[in-house]
C-alpha cells in the first residue's frame, strides 16, 4: 500500500493535476449521470477524485453532501486549493480504497472514473466490490468508468484492465443491476485518445 500511494504522489509531484491524462476540464459525463440518478441532497463519493473537477461542478450544482477519496494527498491538496472556502463543504478522504474504513450504507452514489481499471489482482478487485456493498445504500447508485477493449494497456506507467461493459457489470456481482452503459472518447492533455467505458447500476 506504501509503494502504491508513493507511485501517485510521484505522479502528482511531477505534473500538474492539469496535465495528468486522465484530466477534464469539465466532468460532464460522470456529472450528467450522477444528476441523472440522485437529487442534490443525495450523500455522493468520488473514488479517486483527488484533482478532478467532478466536484467543481457537484457543488455548483447544489450538491452539499459530498466525500473525494483519494490515495494521493497532494491531489487532494490541489482540489482543496483549486475550491477555495468551498472546499470546507466536502469530506477529503486519503485513503487507499481497497482498505479505507468508510461508513456503512453512507451513500446514494458511488463515482469512479479511472481507478478500477488499475485493480489488475482479482483480491484487491474483491476488495473493493465489497467496500461498495459495505458503504452503498440499498437503492443506490452505482457509476463506474474504466478502459475500455481499445483503450491503452498502461497508464501512469502502471499495467490496467480493460473491460467490455458486461464484464466490467460483471466484477460486481448479483447484487448490482445493470442500468446502462456508454463509452466516451477521452482526450488527454497531450492530445492522445483513450476509450472509456460507463456502466451504471444500482444496488439492489
Amino acid at each position: 500500500m506504501a509503494d502504491r500511494r508513493q507511485h501517485w504522489e510521484q505522479v502528482y509531484a511531477g505534473k500538474a493535476s492539469d496535465q495528468v491524462s486522465w484530466f477534464q476540464p469539465l466532468a460532464a459525463s460522470s456529472l450528467r449521470l450522477i444528476q441523472h440518478c440522485a437529487d442534490a441532497q443525495a450523500h455522493v463519493i468520488d473514488v479517486g477524485g483527488g484533482a478532478s473537477t467532478l466536484v467543481d461542478g457537484l457543488l455548483d450544482a447544489g450538491y452539499r453532501h459530498l466525500s473525494v477519496l483519494d490515495l494521493a494527498e497532494s491531489a487532494l491538496a490541489a482540489s482543496r486549493t483549486r475550491l477555495g472556502a468551498r472546499a470546507h463543504a466536502v469530506q477529503w478522504l486519503a485513503a487507499d480504497i481497497t482498505r479505507a474504513r468508510l461508513p456503512a450504507l453512507q451513500y446514494d452514489v458511488w463515482h469512479d472514473r479511472a481507478v478500477f481499471h488499475f485493480l489488475t489482482d482479482a483480491d484487491d478487485r474483491a476488495r473493493y466490490v465489497a467496500q461498495v456493498l459495505n458503504s452503498v445504500k440499498p437503492g443506490g447508485h452505482v457509476i463506474v468508468a474504466a478502459f475500455g477493449p481499445d483503450g491503452p494497456l498502461q497508464c501512469s506507467g502502471l499495467d490496467v484492465m480493460r473491460y467490455a461493459p458486461d464484464a466490467l457489470r460483471a466484477e460486481f456481482g448479483a447484487a448490482f443491476r445493470l442500468l446502462g452503459h456508454e463509452t466516451e472518447i477521452h482526450h488527454t492533455p497531450a492530445g492522445k485518445e483513450q476509450e472509456f467505458v460507463y456502466c451504471y447500476c444500482v444496488r439492489t
